[in-house]
């Protein structure tokens, strides 16, 4: 049971890694720079489950649930950040311009990246990519969780 629940785990990291590719090849939406934030944690769920199928460890399945509920929490601050909530890094997102002069707004301009990561470039059910990130990684935290209690 315990290998089964880290092959499904694992399984979601992989899939949810799949789809940010196909949304930034096939839905041509590039990612932002929080968006490849969340993707790290993703690879890291993978390659853990990978060793853990081969080399089972209770060690190895709660850092696959600890990878899980880094991408959930970057997936919950980068969805603050497009709703408005709260401020996101400054080299991604555009702050206030009110108190800059006309040289440093160009400057601004001509910095910003391609992407923002303040800005929803998908949805669905209001939820963005973001938030999708934040609630499934949650659940995949919850199944790696479920395979160390299997592992006792």
């Amino acid at each position: 049971m315990k290998r089964i629940l880290v092959l499904v785990a694992a399984a979601g990291s992989a899939a949810m890694m799949l789809g940010a590719l196909g949304f930034q090849y096939f839905g041509e939406l590039p990612p932002c720079k929080m968006c490849y934030w969340q993707r790290y944690p993703h690879i890291a769920a993978v390659a853990i489950g990978v060793l853990t199928y081969f080399f089972p460890n209770t060690t190895l399945i709660y850092l696959g649930a600890l990878a899980a509920l880094t991408t959930a929490g970057i997936g919950l601050y980068h969805s603050g950040v497009e709703r408005g909530l709260w401020e996101g890094p400054t080299t991604c997102t555009s702050g206030s311009i009110e108190s800059l002069s006309a040289d440093q707004l160009m400057e601004q301009i001509m910095s910003a990246p391609l992407v923002r990561c303040d800005e929803i470039p998908w949805e669905m059910f209001g939820i963005s990519m973001a938030g999708w990130n934040a609630i499934l990684s949650l659940g995949l935290a919850l199944i790696w969780i479920s395979a160390a209690r299997h592992a006792r």
